[in-house]
């Protein structure tokens, strides 16, 4: 498998989906405004979003793929893995249709003061929750086609939600901003899950893996699985609670639960683009070596991810800390965004920034350990590392304000790294050749020195931040290039 070429695929299709979140979320904000139709689609969205976080994407080709990997990829276990799941997301599904009213009410029971809302959202919600069907069965499509390494479809799946999202909106612009608006979105969402499920569909039977629905069969396998992924569904949990008490943290200071989401959007982008497309390509890969019970393809898949990996993760972390108040500055100062939001922004995004080689060398570190079928190991480190940037969230919180959540992060983040790491090194798992280390060296060396160049840099507009970060990678990739080449 060419690994640099399928995580650059993945990687571009990550990066051109988040561009179109961030042009639905400014069109969300100029259609519905921040009052009630906002908030009745964001309530309702939440919901499905959660359960695609919860049930499909990551966790659910975290078990399956290396279960089917060490099956010889049985279609039988494939076939019966997609029933049961079929069966568990309708139920599901049924479940929270008939009591959407209570569940909405837990999650906001404030629109109860606005005559019709909490009515509305309950409508809203019961249609957008059919989404959950066929997002989590595209989630379990698209990791039976990454199985048979074939990854660029399935990555470009978030991005048809969000351009049909963004064509709902215009829509909803000639429309108007009211109830139907919401109708429109709603039905575009489920929509959208359909034609993902459907495309992919067509692709898997295209490419003859003979998957299709059967009566379920309850065996040794399918219990192993759901225990499995209830282990996972429990650390995804966690983590959500562990966010929830951050923003709570955080909203005893005015303006931070907003001056942290921007940070966490623009930290986050560089680390879907890479960690996630690494971490994506290499749960087939190194499943399959493990499978063939061949550790040396395993290192050798380690230390090239981990080196090219960090020659692309480096220059963002170093561009980050430097250009990280004139970014923020030319892409939200506007209307009533002041330049104290600007530099608020801007010093979490200089603190947070320094987490991301944790947490690529983690994805690397995660995967490996998923791939020989534990799970246990990557959740207990979660709940750890997480447990702890809890802690560091509330007691620095009176010192440092706000900033105690990006330094929480960044500690939590490298003991997560350090507790996964030694759970590989102890297991044989992980096996440096001492090149990713010198490699990386080098990288910080270079990457630093253009960064000292940047910090002098007069940026006067946006078109001017565009020309240097233009250049930064100019001068940055060729460079790095040769170094990945001389490591070899």
């Amino acid at each position: 498998m060419k690994l640099g070429k399928h995580i650059f695929g993945v990687g571009v299709m990550t990066g051109i989906s988040r561009i179109f979140g961030f042009v639905r979320d400014m069109l969300i904000a100029r259609v519905l405004g921040a009052g009630r139709l906002s908030d009745i689609f964001l309530a309702a969205f939440k919901l499905p979003n959660l359960f695609r976080d919860l049930l499909g994407e990551g966790a659910l080709s975290a078990i399956f793929i290396p279960m089917y990997t060490d099956s010889k990829k049985e279609e039988h276990f494939a076939k019966n893995v997609f029933s049961w799941l079929m069966v568990v997301l309708l139920g599901i599904t049924i479940v929270f249709e008939i009591f959407m009213p209570l569940v909405i009410w837990v999650l906001a029971p404030g629109f109860d003061a606005d005559p019709g809302k909490m009515q509305l959202t309950v409508t809203i919600s019961r249609i957008m929750f059919v989404y959950v069907i066929f997002v989590c069965g595209a989630a379990f499509l698209s990791a039976v086609l990454n199985a048979f390494s074939r990854f660029l479809l399935a990555a470009f799946m978030p991005v048809m939600l969000n351009i049909m999202l963004i064509g709902a909106l215009l829509v909803a612009m000639y429309v108007g901003a009211n109830d139907t608006a919401l109708f429109i979105m709603a039905g575009t969402v489920v929509l959208s899950g359909i034609l993902q499920f459907g495309i992919l569909w067509l692709r898997v039977r295209h490419k003859h893996f003979g998957l299709r629905l059967i009566v379920p069969k309850w065996n040794k396998k399918i219990k192993d699985m759901f225990a499995r992924f209830g282990i996972s569904i429990v650390g995804s949990g966690f983590y959500q609670i562990t966010i929830i008490l951050g923003t709570l943290v955080a909203s005893f200071e005015s303006g931070a639960v907003s001056w942290l989401y921007y940070c966490d959007r623009i930290v986050q982008l560089p680390f879907a683009m890479i960690g996630l497309a690494a971490g994506t390509v290499l749960m087939s890969s190194i499943s399959n070596a493990i499978a063939d019970k061949n550790m040396r393809s395993v290192y050798i898949q380690q230390n090239s991810s981990l080196r090219r990996g960090m020659m692309l993760i480096i220059p963002c972390l170093v561009g980050l800390f430097v250009l990280a108040e004139p970014i923020i500055r030319y892409l939200f100062q506007h209307g009533a965004w002041t330049a104290a939001s600007t530099h608020a922004v801007a010093i979490a995004i200089m603190i947070q920034v320094f987490v991301l080689p944790a947490m690529f060398i983690s994805q690397i570190y995660s995967k490996t350990l998923y791939a020989t079928q534990d799970v246990k190991t990557p959740v207990r480190t979660s709940m750890v590392s997480l447990g702890v940037a809890s802690v560091i969230y509330v007691a620095l919180f009176k010192f440092v304000g706000y900033l105690a959540i990006p330094i929480g992060i960044v500690v939590s983040g490298y003991l997560k790294n350090y507790l996964l790491g030694h759970a590989c090194r102890t297991r044989g798992l992980w096996k440096t050749d001492g090149r990713p280390i010198r490699a990386t060296i080098a990288f910080t060396v270079l990457a630093g020195a253009l960064g000292v160049g940047l910090w002098f840099v007069p940026i006067t507009s946006i078109w001017m931040l565009g020309a240097v970060i233009g250049i930064y990678g100019i001068i940055y990739l060729p460079v790095a290039y040769i170094i990945d080449r001389k490591m070899k």
